[in-house]
């Protein structure tokens, strides 16, 4: 009897193999799923035509070259998520980036998001890389002394993100030989390291790799603030929580060259005619606000 060739199998073999694959495709992930946003619930916004900006080098070289720069996130669900197949970005830091980029003159066709981590955020902004950068970035003094804030636009608190079956972490006070993850160089990071120095601090480039781990075992929390947070609980109910109350106040606001002062003022005064008309909760309520939470209202504009 002839043997049947190789080639010949192959069919068969793909048959038998199919229900495995797919059993392995359905296996426990890690970092929660790309989920966004309906682009038709997203507002749309007028580009401003008249009366341009003058007297800013950023917009001077961002009109030269053809369209805007902007820094954002990648791995922060509601806020600033990439989708891995079509390169989208998403989130409502996204639509705060639109929103501002409408204002000064330019549509969404000519705006380029680029990921930058957290640690590198002053020096995207000095060095040119960006001409601006939204991406939960709390405005303190010391960040002050290196680049320019417009905003605040979102107030956050440092919040902790443990597993839904662990009840033995309420607060930071709990934190003391635990394995805490944040992304290396952020305001909750250096919060932990300062005041809370019995834990054990971990740090990635990414707040999804510090999920991940938390998710497989390998750490016992993330801490980052509680915006970031309710992000990936949304997604992941079953696995996670949000353990206790935030314990840190964030304001956000979009990072600017420091001596680019034209920038920073037309994007509060972006920021202030955008939560008058509406667009601001509009666009809250189309990403943020599917984690569950409402709307807060806008903080107040601390021109400066």
């Amino acid at each position: 009897m002839r043997r049947p060739t190789a080639a010949a199998l192959l069919p068969a073999l793909a048959l038998l193999l199919a229900p495995l694959l797919a059993l392995t495709g359905c296996g426990k992930s890690g970092t929660p799923p790309v989920k966004g946003p309906q682009p038709g619930a997203l507002p749309a916004y007028r580009v401003r035509s008249g009366e341009p900006v003058t007297g800013s080098a950023t917009l001077d070289a961002a009109r030269a070259r053809g369209h805007l720069v902007v820094g954002v996130k990648e791995d922060q669900p509601y806020l600033g998520q990439k989708d891995p197949a079509s390169g989208e970005y998403s989130g409502f830091d996204i639509e705060i980036a639109r929103m501002v980029a409408a204002d000064l003159g330019f549509p969404p066709d000519r705006i380029e998001f680029r990921t930058i981590a957290s640690a590198n955020r002053e020096t995207a902004l000095q060095n040119g890389q960006v001409d601006y950068y939204v991406g939960t970035y709390t405005i303190n003094d010391n960040r002050k002394k290196l680049v320019g804030f417009a905003g605040p636009y979102f107030v956050a608190g440092q919040a902790l993100l443990v597993r839904r079956n662990d009840r033995e972490i309420n607060g930071p006070q709990d934190l003391d030989g635990r394995k805490v993850c944040s992304a290396a160089g952020s305001t909750p990071y250096q919060r932990i390291q300062k005041d809370y120095p019995k834990a054990r601090l971990i740090g990635y480039d990414t707040y999804s790799a510090c999920v991940d781990n938390l998710i497989s075992g390998q750490v016992d929390a993330v801490t980052t603030d509680n915006a970031i947070l309710q992000g990936y609980a949304a997604k992941a109910p079953d696995e996670l929580r949000i353990a206790g109350q935030p314990f840190s106040t964030e304001p956000y606001g979009v990072g600017t060259p420091k001596n680019d002062s034209a920038l920073r003022l037309a994007v509060d005064d972006a920021l202030a005619r955008h939560e008058e008309n509406g667009d601001w909760r509009a666009a809250y309520d189309a990403t943020l606000g599917l984690s569950g939470v409402p709307a807060p209202e806008p903080p107040p504009i601390d021109r400066y």
